[in-house]
């Protein structure tokens, strides 16, 4: 009765305002004879060319070009990136190339019409003004991400090292600009902000880019990690420092009509740093956590941020630094700067930041070097960029003690330029400082000596390589018989992973050790919360291995290929089996997926290689994702792949035989029973077993062993009722996939499932 009633009060209230409407609209009509004479309609056209005309209208409305463009920067950007992350190489690589690509070098060549439509002229101030705003949060977050803990206990060794590395390339820029001037500086730009500014682009280093590095090659926590961090620190504050003076410099046109600005500078800082900063901590120390940071709290540092950004700004040494400025001064309390990252940190890489790197794509026209006289010029701008950045660096280090290895790895790395450069390359564009032909130039050398890092490494790595330190202890290495490489993404599903690996070793612990690994992709993380992350994601799996009395090593790693670090892990290590969990796809259970049928697969191009040289089906019929595939293809050992459907006990397990190659399966079944006393039921589903005398033996051997604890039934059919008694399948990978391509139907109806790669 409550529906109808409902329903009725629907129908009368919809109906009653709709007759007011109407009656209101009406005599509204009435009032037109003395107010409208002569009505001309604004479009005197037919029906369908008024919707056309409409539509352009719309479509390139300045809103909705900026949202295209967005939509456009953010997919380019993300597919370079990606194709960047495959061959190990920076993602801000692939996003500094995607900003070339969209820009006069390639697409304005390529299809002058669709750069027209996606960037006209009158649309690209409000992209450098959105992009502007990208880098004063990314800028604010450097500054946040500087730990100056760390930078005052290494000082001694950084500063020298830091500033070596700075000086050489500043010496060799100045030496540089000698030779470019008279060709390739402006008109009217004197020599000595030409010289300036052509010294600070040879001495950036890019912390941010630098930092993944170190956490993607699992050196943050080594000597060498922990020194090149700080060195890049240092780095980054005093080529901020500089810039700043530089800019006053150029806007001034002397060093003398600079003072002012100078001045004015050190002032500001001297306010933030006695003034503000001890202000910002008091309130860092009493909101240091989620629920306490409320919006007029983080109002009042996104307040500090602006204006200091504004006064640097109205002083003349640019935003940016006030932004960095404002970074560093907040609240030391690394949680707190953890939580403020964590809001900051995604909008600024993912939303804003591209639309710099587009913007500056846009600038750069890579046409404009058109004849070898040029390239060679661009080469030697490269060329002394890496001299003064690596010599620079290594011969500093190795003067305060370290090895050659160490001494080469660091110039190597603070020759990372990426992003910070293009930053001061585009303020010395915007003060007309650099011409385009040197700016694309320019743009160049920070691709290139960002590129080479990664090669650099690996080929210290490769002619003097460290010894390697043990993964595990001897007593691991040597002295146990049974090693379980449990793979976990998240913490609940580490728990029962490790409660399936305390099942095959319960009864053999003094025998067997369980490594637990997760990886964390290096983008999300930075040096405030990779630790946290960490403790976070092992807690519960540590718990649950110590009430479990199971002998546990935790491994954690940021990598750029999780994937890739699954299988090398597993294939470098002393491990006898590796344990993964099932994720279900995004698509599982809508419409979407049943319409896509194979939503939860990804065609990359390897299998698209694969397929076409007939190595396998384009869509993997197992139902898995594209990791576990990658995973039980790569891995060198056993791989256990687990479907956790609420495992309450293990007493009753079936294992279905399909084929006589699933006779290893016994081998865990024997463990399952020994560790766990499960009673195992295996079902000769195709008659296999009955044909085979050696396979029955095997079973009547762990039976005279475990009286009543594994059973043989033959031509049995799997029913629901025999399912809803059992607590694991115990599967083969082949059958698995078997079962799947003949759609058996008992597979809906299945417990949790372990489907075991020999």
């Amino acid at each position: 009765m409550r529906k109808y009633k409902n329903l009725l009060f629907y129908v009368v209230t919809i109906a009653a305002f709709s007759a007011l409407i109407y009656l209101f609209l009406h005599k509204g009509r009435l009032l037109e004879t003395d107010k409208v004479n002569h009505f001309v309609p604004q479009i005197s056209a037919s029906t369908w060319d008024q919707f056309k005309d409409t539509y352009f209208h719309n479509l390139t409305h300045p809103l909705a070009i900026l949202l295209l463009q967005i939509i456009t920067i953010i997919l380019v950007a993300r597919a370079f990136g990606f194709l960047c992350k495959k061959i190990k190489q920076p993602t801000v690589i692939g996003e500094i190339a995607a900003g070339i690509f969209l820009g006069p070098s390639f697409l304005k060549s390529w299809s002058p019409e669709i750069s027209a439509f996606l960037f006209p002229p009158n649309s690209l101030g409000n992209l450098q003004f959105l992009s502007q705003i990208g880098l004063i949060l990314f800028m604010f977050v450097i500054g946040m991400e500087l730990d100056l803990k760390v930078l005052k206990n290494k000082a001694k060794d950084a500063v020298v090292v830091s500033h070596a590395s700075i000086i050489f390339p500043f010496s060799l820029g100045i030496a540089l600009s000698y030779y470019l001037y008279r060709d390739f500086a402006p008109d009217n730009i004197n020599f000595l902000s030409f010289g300036l500014f052509t010294g600070i682009a040879m001495s950036i280093t890019a912390f941010p880019v630098l930092a993944r590095i170190v956490q993607e090659r699992g050196l943050s926590k080594t000597r060498l990690g922990t020194i090149v961090i700080t060195c890049a620190a240092a780095d980054d504050i005093t080529a901020w420092c500089i810039l700043a003076v530089v800019i006053a410099i150029v806007k001034a046109g002397s060093v003398l009509s600079s003072l002012y600005t100078i001045l004015m500078a050190l002032a500001y800082v001297f306010v933030m740093l006695r003034l503000v900063q001890p202000f910002l901590k008091r309130i860092g120390d009493k909101y240091s956590n989620k629920e306490a940071l409320s919006k007029p709290v983080v109002a009042v540092f996104f307040i500090t941020l602006l204006l200091s950004s504004f006064t640097t700004e109205v002083i003349g040494i640019h935003a940016l630094f006030g932004a960095f400025m404002a970074g560093v001064i907040m609240p030391a309390n690394i949680s707190f700067r953890n939580i403020f990252i964590e809001k900051v940190e995604d909008v600024s890489l993912v939303l804003l930041l591209p639309l710099f790197f587009v913007f500056t794509g846009l600038r750069t026209e890579i046409g404009l070097l058109n004849d070898p006289h040029m390239w060679g010029v661009c080469g030697m701008i490269v060329l002394v960029a890496v001299t003064g950045k690596f010599a620079g660096s290594a011969l500093a280090a190795r003067f305060v003690g370290q090895s050659w290895r160490d001494s080469i790895s660091i110039g190597a790395l603070m020759n990372t330029r990426g992003l910070m450069e293009l930053i001061v390359l585009n303020i010395g564009y915007d003060l007309g400082v650099l011409t385009p032909e040197v700016f694309a130039m320019m743009v160049l050398m920070a691709l290139a000596t960002t590129f080479m890092t990664g090669p650099a490494l690996d080929l210290v790595n490769r002619f003097m390589p460290e010894p390697r330190e043990p993964a595990l202890t001897e007593e691991l290495q040597h002295g146990i018989r049974y090693n379980i490489l449990v793979s976990f993404g998240n913490a609940a599903k580490g728990v029962s992973l490790i409660q399936l690996a305390n099942r095959l070793v319960k009864k053999a612990t003094p025998n067997a050790h369980v490594t637990a690994l997760h990886l964390s992709p290096s983008s999300e993380l930075n040096q405030f919360n990779q630790d946290e992350y960490e403790r976070e994601s092992f807690e519960p799996v540590t718990a649950e291995a110590e009430k479990l009395n199971l002998p546990l090593t935790p491994l954690f790693k940021p990598t750029l290929d999780v994937t890739e670090e699954i299988v090398h892990t597993a294939n470098t290590g002393n491990f006898d089996l590796l344990l993964i969990g099932v994720g279900s796809s995004v698509f599982e259970g809508t419409l979407l997926g049943k319409i896509l049928g194979f939503t939860n697969k990804i065609i990359n191009p390897e299998r698209l290689y694969d397929t076409i040289t007939g190595k396998e089906k384009l869509f993997d019929t197992s139902a898995f994702d594209e990791q576990i595939r990658q995973v039980t293809k790569g891995a060198k050992l056993p791989v256990g792949i687990f479907v956790d459907r609420n495992l309450p006990q293990l007493e009753n397990i079936f294992i279905p035989i399909l084929s006589i190659s699933d006779s290893f399966l016994l081998i865990y079944a024997q463990k399952l029973i020994h560790n766990s006393e499960a009673r195992v039921v295996v079902l000769d589903v195709a008659g296999v077993i009955k044909q085979n005398p050696e396979f029955k033996e095997n079973i009547r051997a762990i039976e005279q062993i475990a009286p009543n604890h594994i059973a043989l039934y033959s031509g049995r059919n799997i029913e629901q009722a025999f399912l809803e008694q059992q607590h694991l399948m115990l599967i083969s990978l082949d059958s698995w996939k078997k079962s799947i391509d003949n759609e058996s139907a008992w597979l809906s109806h299945t417990p949790s499932v372990l489907i075991i790669k020999p």
